[in-house]
């Protein structure tokens, strides 16, 4: 029972946790900052706070596995989360939310392969209805539910994000049975750093403009506010994904997108609220198959 109530707390942390990092991460953008600059900072407060950590917990032996995965791990989540940023630099958070239901079944195609995680009837049924009712949310667009709307840059650039960031996820998962939640974490900090700093060459960005522009910006508190939002994301997936199939986990998750439709409204005034709200409650039905049916 203990560990059942653990595991919903944590779940409701990282349904609040990730549409209230994309508020902040879409503020700072807007802002003036740019994408990646936002996304290697993101990465590397966080890892200042793990080498704290570091000094307080002890480390188990970190054999081969451990740092094959978290390398590709760290590629495939600075990459894929410098495309979220710029995503929702670009377009309508209620929007792009809402997309990331795909992530599912990403994760749950490499969760066969690499994990071995077979989903049951429950859960494919359970996905397919979070796919029916993204319908609903991008049919809000001026493209509609079409092949014209993957032209949008916004929308490229969240599939992106959504496809690396679902195979991180199983990468993440072989850290941990690799190590433990929290080395899995701060190995997900500091590759993450080490990675998105990279990017910021690989994309020729002018590093030291960017730096002073964003010193200037004087957001600090919005950065503090992000690197906790993400770091509670991050850990909280880490504890659940210990628990829980790759699959399934990202189902769960897609319950942040009623959040994220009502942040949009409430920060950024998006609009179309309630046909989104509608494909929301179906996908939210899906996820409730899955929390129900899993076993």
């Amino acid at each position: 029972m203990p560990q059942t109530i653990l595991i919903t707390i944590a779940i409701a942390l990282r349904i609040l946790s990730n549409p209230l990092a994309n508020v902040f991460q879409k503020q700072l953008t807007t802002k003036g900052n740019h994408p990646l600059i936002v996304n290697f900072l993101s990465y590397f407060l966080l890892s200042v706070c793990c080498g704290v950590l570091a000094f307080f917990i002890k480390i188990p032996y970190l054999n081969h596995d451990f740092w094959l995965y978290s390398i590709l791990g760290g590629v495939a989540g600075a990459v894929g989360n410098g495309f979220l940023v710029k995503a929702l630099h670009l377009g309508d958070l209620s929007v792009l939310g809402p997309i990331n239901s795909y992530k599912s079944v990403v994760g749950i195609i490499f969760g066969i392969f690499l994990l071995s995680e077979i989903p049951n009837v429950w859960g494919v049924l359970g996905i397919a209805l979070i796919i029916y009712g993204s319908y609903f949310v991008l049919d809000t667009t001026d493209e509609k539910f079409s092949w014209k709307l993957l032209k949008r840059p916004e929308i490229q650039f969240r599939i992106w994000a959504m496809v690396l960031t679902a195979i991180e996820a199983v990468f993440i998962k072989k850290i941990i049975l690799a190590s433990s939640t929290t080395v899995a974490f701060m190995s997900w900090c500091v590759f993450g750093a080490l990675f998105s700093f990279v990017m910021l060459f690989f994309y020729r960005i002018n590093v030291k403009a960017e730096f002073r522009k964003t010193v200037k910006t004087n957001y600090l508190n919005s950065f503090l506010l992000l690197i906790g939002c993400i770091g509670t994301m991050q850990f909280t997936t880490n504890y659940i994904l210990d628990y829980m199939p790759v699959g399934y986990a990202l189902s769960l998750f897609q319950l942040s997108i009623i959040i994220s439709i009502f942040f949009g409204y409430r920060f950024f005034r998006e609009k179309n609220i309630a046909k989104k709200m509608v494909g929301s409650v179906i996908m939210i039905v899906g996820s409730v198959l899955i929390i129900l049916m899993k076993n």
